[in-house]
């Protein structure tokens, strides 16, 4: 029998069980378009960006772990998803972009011309270097099979975005459709890893103060009860990147939080004790590792666990043992062994379990600079961020944009068991947010979903506000309000002495009265200023509680600080250079840094000018 090309692409769909997609209709994707539509099993939601539908997208993913595809038409519908593909090959993301084009025999006559057609160009060639795989679809008797190889390629190792584009010639053309072949193949590996696990776990039995330091890589790999089990079993101090803040409670008695540039000081604290560190699933990004990787616990060991052969060479010289594997595997099987010994494996340093205990309670989340004084028309996103939680409900699932909602959000957010959190930490590209939440709120239609956002985000993709009125989808959107880009002043302020341009109303940017345009566009709007008894009175009990869409606008002071951050200091020889992560500013006192690390202190601690 055959069938029109487009009509294979919604059967494509079909046979994945894709039931949502994001896309914008152009010419070029029209056939696409009618074919999904008019099959009526998967639900096209139209979006008002390109961008924007690739990160809703890759969102979904994220939310339940089922591919979704992205819609987009030829020209400049195509460049628009780009910021999308980059956002979601950054964090290892899968999901189809699938592209309408300009006729292919415009594609052969002017293959080697800048455009063709009306606005084509080559998008295939574009994206290479940012997808899994990408190609134009010349000849209709390959859709097939064409599909099929983007479906094995999205998922393939190191999961990443695909991108298939269809002119709108062949999208017409009819073929003949076999039976699909959808299976994946098995990724359970040949070599024997019983060598290998023993390594591990007599390193660990070796070690005096071990961590495990879990990533992204557990939650793509499916593996955060597996995860979880290991935690509870090895009974070893466990910390979080940002990209996998929600595999553990706050509560978990082993769960000692987020380290880094801009993490937690008493899990900096933490890793720089160390003496063996395990990691899963990370790549140990700059804002993980600090800005020298031979500063990172320069007296443990690292062992890596991660899928990707490329990252085994990024700190070649600082890991002690690299280990090509799947994350579940990887905790399944090393849990399975450390379990089916003689005599369980269990790891007791209870010298090492009392430091990180007591380090915890001694540096809590809210520090007591987060304190406004001098300033009560303006509320502190950290101590926000703590009441906020108060509020939440127990399967929120909470999706940041950039800025303040990234780093107050991340550093102060205490989540529990089934809470959800992520956005974009590859790009990191302001205008997340929001997309993000939608895409989040169609994966999962019976949670509810928090956006935390700035008034600098907003703008970037704030034209899917409507998209959610549209849907009347139920999502919370919080607001902190600190005229313009905040991360970017800190910047002016520490290279040009406070010189700003372009980062505030008085220097050229300035946003809406977002309380007045939440009403206008029809969301419950709230506000909260520096009169802190708003934080304990009902009005975030009633914004979270609120059935439909709502904004609830939080004003800041415009100069708050993100702290406590690493930072560079300067040293006594008049020298500025990178901190390692124990040395965050606000500095402390050399002696209590002293008492921090009773391992052994930073020779360069000592040679920091402090305050």
């Amino acid at each position: 029998m055959e069938t029109k090309t487009s009509d294979i692409i919604a059967e494509f769909l079909e046979k994945l069980e894709i039931r949502t997609v994001f896309g914008i209709i152009g010419s070029a994707n029209s056939y696409i378009f009618d074919s999904i539509a008019s099959r009526g099993y998967t639900q096209i939601i139209c979006v008002h960006h390109e961008q924007a539908a690739v990160m809703a997208m890759g969102a979904y993913f994220r939310t339940s772990g089922k591919l979704s595809a992205a819609i987009v038409t030829a020209g400049a519908g195509s460049s628009n998803a780009i910021t999308g593909v980059v956002s979601n090959w950054a964090d290892s993301i899968p999901g189809f972009i699938i592209s309408g084009q300009e006729q292919s025999y415009h594609i052969k006559n002017y293959v080697n011309h800048r455009m063709y057609g009306i606005q084509g160009f080559n998008v295939t060639k574009m994206v290479a270097d940012i997808t899994k795989y990408a190609k134009t679809i010349i000849d209709k008797n390959t859709v097939q099979s064409e599909l099929e190889l983007a479906h094995l390629k999205t998922l393939d190792g190191r999961p990443g975005p695909v991108w298939l584009d269809f002119p709108f010639d062949v999208q017409a053309m009819k073929s003949t459709i076999r039976p699909w072949n959808l299976e994946l193949p098995s990724t359970e590996s040949s070599v024997d890893f019983f060598d290998t696990a023993s390594y591990v776990l007599n390193c660990l039995k070796e070690s005096k103060r071990p961590i495990i330091w879990g990533g992204h890589g557990i939650r793509l790999a499916g593996a955060k009860e597996e995860f979880r089990a290991l935690v509870d079993a090895f009974k070893i101090p466990t910390i979080l990147t940002w990209s996998a803040i929600d595999l553990l409670d706050e509560d978990n008695q082993y769960y000692y939080g987020r380290a880094g540039v801009s993490g937690q000081r008493h899990a900096n604290f933490i890793v720089q004790n160390s003496d063996l560190i395990l990691v899963l699933g990370s790549r140990l990004s700059l804002l993980q590792a600090g800005y020298d990787i031979n500063n990172l616990s320069p007296n443990a060991k690292i062992i890596m666990v991660d899928i990707d052969p490329v990252e085994s060479g990024k700190y070649d010289t600082r890991y002690d043992k690299y280990i090509m594997m799947d994350c579940k595997k990887f905790i399944k099987d090393i849990y399975q062994i450390s379990q089916n010994s003689v005599t369980p494996t269990t790891f007791q340093q209870h010298e090492w379990l009392k430091y990180c205990h007591d380090i915890k309670k001694k540096y809590p989340l809210e520090e007591k600079s987060y304190n406004v004084t001098g300033a009560s028309q303006y509320v502190n996103s950290y101590t926000f961020i703590n009441e906020m939680c108060k509020h939440m409900h127990d399967d929120q699932i909470i999706v940041t944009d950039m800025g303040t909602a990234l780093l107050s959000g991340h550093h102060s957010i205490k989540l529990t068991k089934n809470q959800t959190m992520f956005t974009s930490l590859g790009l990191g590209e302001m205008g997340y947010g929001l997309p993000g939440a939608i895409g989040a709120s169609f994966a999962a239609p019976n949670r509810p979903v928090l956006c935390l956002n700035c008034d600098g985000g907003m703008m970037l993709n704030l034209q899917e506000l409507q998209t959610i009125i549209h849907h009347n989808l139920p999502i919370k959107i919080i607001i902190f309000e600190n005229d313009g880009y905040l991360m970017i002043k800190h910047t002016q302020k520490l290279l040009f002495n406070g010189n700003y341009t372009g980062v505030n109303q008085k220097t050229g940017v300035s946003c809406p009265d977002f309380y007045e345009l939440g009403s206008a566009l029809g969301f419950n709007t709230y506000g909260i200023d520096g009169n802190y008894t708003h934080l304990h009175s009902d009005i975030l009990s009633e914004f979270f509680s609120y059935a439909g869409p709502a904004i609830c606008v939080v004003h800041m002071n415009p100069e708050q600080e993100f702290i406590p951050k690493v930072k560079g200091v300067l040293q006594s020889d008049g020298k500025l250079v990178p901190a390692s992560l124990e040395e965050m500013s606000p500095l402390l006192p050399y002696e209590e840094i002293k008492n921090a690390m009773p391992w052994g202190l930073n020779p360069k601690s000592e040679c920091i000018t402090r305050k």
